[in-house]
């Protein structure tokens, strides 16, 4: 009984290639549902192939620093706007500088072309500041503008009006002010109505009566009358309003004070100089935080200097009252977030968390990660990139393909025969698959197939078409040897198996430094080789090691047939296939 064990052969190789066919065909299902249940059938195209929008961006210098465009400058602003608008880098979106003081960039069809303009737009000058006072973003009436149908209305009205309003103020973090600051605010509202002159009508040629006075922003005791002016005067209820508003701010020098819009207009600010400059954030990122329930909240990684500053600028906001107990997150002259501080934050590193969606938090880490750009810039054209030229290219590559498959198809029929149907049947699971993940890549990660990326793909039929070659002449090296098939398709796996992961580990690594060193459009090529080369490994492992497991058991291959492509006689086998045990070897006359 010990015998028979000790020469029996691992089960692993053919026991159930059944299994492992299933295991690949639920894989394809998957990713075929995939497609269907995301809508999305086809791949995203490339700008060549499918159009988009074009940016040409000038470089502007920064106030006090006339010398700042510069070829250094340049490249680490487009290195910036790069990672910004490409993410992974698989997107295809392309940024490239232009003479000395112009960045091109690209951006495919299918990409968000509002948002991207807005990341490219909005690159500089990302800076944190101390919020002195806040109010609502509309423009504050003055005394000629605002009449006194209020004090007509009733004085407790109006003064309810304004508990009202400034109780319904809302911050960055998503939590109210507090009620406090509400009851501060209304109560001036109403001692200055008291304090107001009757309605009763005045003699001729006396003075007029005083309007009743604007409430006070909120910690505005402290602030010169002319930003206070400046506040008053500023309107953040528009686009075109909030844009000049950020304009006049970006061009303030960092030592100064500055009123500002909330980008989306709510509120408007005076802020004080800049504490903590954005070069000093070293890395931001959005996550989501399951354990102290707070949802999605951003997270920062400052610089050793930069965390200094952040540590002394929060331990001076932390003993302040409401709202100067805040800082502003300002990207280009807009302040895009507000956060409360309540402690002293050491250790180089902080989060921002309240009433965040993964979309706002990571808008907001990528503006704290690249918005610190050496220079400002404004685009000055857009442009959309027609697709006319890419299609014709990309059909007559795809020409080109077909009669390349077509011509491979050929020879592997002609010298293969039978084979040749498993090696077409392996090159059909690789293309779905390749296809199926490439489609559901586009939403996922923004991938978009451009023409480099569509030769990446054609030249991995050439390596997946290498991997089956190698594994029937392993077959067919062990039936020259005198073997049968079933045995030959196992011993013939081990040596084909390794020499596949060596090859498949070379194309692999050159397509992953390809996409490392390289940017835009080469990236896309490296990408789409590195995916189909592992996809190589998939198939040969997973289906057409079982599938030649399965055919070695019908009598079509198992017995030679002459178009099996097996066929031991026109392979060359060596006579007898099989000798009795103690039997002189064959001689065999030589030339």
């Amino acid at each position: 009984m010990a015998a028979p064990k000790k020469g029996r052969r691992a089960p692993t190789g053919q026991g159930k290639p059944g299994r492992t066919l299933v295991l690949i065909l639920i894989a394809m299902v998957a990713l075929v549902g995939g497609m269907f249940y995301s809508g999305t059938l086809t791949p995203r195209l490339g700008i060549d192939l499918a159009g988009g929008t074009s940016f040409t961006l000038q470089a502007q210098n920064q106030p006090g620093k006339p010398n700042a465009i510069n070829e250094t400058n340049m490249k680490t602003a487009a290195g910036i706007m790069e990672r910004r608008v490409n993410g992974l880098g698989v997107t295809e979106s392309e940024v490239q500088t232009q003479g000395k003081n112009h960045i091109i960039v690209n951006i495919p069809k299918g990409t968000d072309a509002k948002q991207s303009r807005q990341q490219v737009g909005t690159t500089a000058q990302l800076a944190f500041r101390p919020v002195l006072t806040t109010t609502a973003g509309a423009k504050t009436p003055s005394p000629s503008e605002s009449p006194s149908k209020g004090a007509q209305n009733g004085k407790d009205a109006k003064a309810g009006k304004g508990d009202k309003a400034a109780d319904g103020k809302q911050h960055a973090d998503g939590t109210p002010s507090p009620s406090a600051s509400s009851t501060t605010q209304g109560r001036a509202v109403t001692d200055a109505l008291k304090k107001a002159p009757s309605e009763t009508p005045k003699p001729t040629g006396s003075t007029p009566a005083t309007p009743p006075a604007t409430p006070p922003a909120p910690g505005a005791a402290d602030i010169p009358a002319a930003l206070q002016k400046q506040l008053a005067a500023l309107d953040c209820s528009t686009k075109q309003d909030r844009a000049n508003a950020g304009e006049k701010a970006a061009a303030t020098k960092p030592s100064d004070p500055v009123v500002a819009c909330k980008d989306d207009g709510t509120q408007k600010y005076v802020l004080g100089p800049v504490g903590v400059e954005g070069t000093d954030v070293k890395d931001a990122k959005a996550i989501f935080d399951s354990q102290s329930g707070q949802g999605w909240i951003v997270q920062m990684d400052f610089t050793a200097n930069g965390g200094k500053k952040f540590a002394d600028i929060t331990g001076d906001l932390a003993a302040k009252a409401q709202p100067q107990n805040q800082f502003a997150i300002v990207l280009d002259g807009a302040v895009v977030s507000d956060p409360r501080v309540s402690q002293r934050l050491n250790g180089g590193n902080a989060t921002i968390s309240g009433g965040f969606t993964q979309q706002s938090a990571e808008d907001l880490g990528n503006m704290l990660s690249y918005g610190a750009l050496p220079l400002s810039f404004k685009i000055v054209d857009e442009t959309t990139v027609t697709a006319a030229l890419g299609g014709e290219q990309l059909h007559a590559g795809l020409i080109a393909g077909a009669i390349g498959l077509a011509l491979v198809v050929i020879y592997l029929v002609a010298y293969y025969r039978g084979l040749a149907l498993v090696a077409l049947a392996s090159l059909c699971v690789s293309a779905v698959l390749t296809y199926a993940i490439m489609t559901l890549l586009g939403p996922a990660i923004g991938f978009a197939l451009n023409l480099p990326a569509v030769c990446g793909a054609i030249v991995a039929i050439g390596i997946t078409a290498d991997s089956f070659i190698v594994y029937f002449e392993r077959i067919r090296d062990e039936i020259r040897e005198g073997r049968t098939l079933r045995p030959s398709v196992e011993r013939g796996w081990p040596r084909a198996r390794r020499t596949i992961l060596v090859s498949d580990f070379v194309s692999f690594l050159a397509a992953a430094v390809l996409f490392i060193v390289t940017v835009g459009k080469v990236q896309g090529f490296a990408f789409t080789l590195g995916l189909t080369t592992v996809l190589d490994v998939v198939v040969v492992f997973f289906f057409t090691k079982p599938l030649m497991t399965l055919l070695a058991r019908r009598k079509f291959f198992s017995d030679g047939h002459s178009w099996s492509g097996l066929d031991p006689q026109r392979l060359g086998a060596r006579p007898p296939l099989r000798r009795r045990r103690g039997s002189a070897p064959t001689q065999t006359k030589e030339a």
